[in-house]
């Protein structure tokens, strides 16, 4: 399993609207994330409009091809693209990946003898 986290900035003025379209998001688009392979999927909001999201899959380099070919993901991109800052390409496919430095239960399974 692979943990995935990224990094958008949402535009500060549109931060209300964008916490209105993800309560709740399109049925459609729903089944469409879980189709890729992507679980335990998390949205975090903080100041400023910076949002980072979570999730877990097996393959995310197959995970994120399904959402490139996707139509309902593409729709929904394109209706979600005008709230990002900075953003070239598709939200869902330019994000900014943060790179783990630590993960509690790999580090507790490290210390465990074999």
């Amino acid at each position: 399993m692979t943990r995935v986290c990224f990094e958008l900035q949402i535009a500060p003025d549109l931060v209300d609207e964008y916490v209105a379209r993800h309560s709740p998001v399109h049925p459609e688009m729903l089944a469409e994330i879980a189709a890729s392979g992507r679980r335990n999927y998390s949205l975090f909001l903080g100041e400023g409009g910076r949002l980072i999201g979570y999730y877990e899959t097996d393959d995310d380099a197959a995970a994120q091809a399904y959402l490139a070919a996707s139509p309902v993901a593409a729709r929904w991109e394109a209706e979600m693209s005008r709230f990002f800052v900075g953003l070239d390409g598709r939200p869902d496919q330019a994000a900014t990946p943060l790179t783990e430095v630590f993960h509690l239960a790999d580090q507790i399974a490290r210390t465990q003898p074999s």
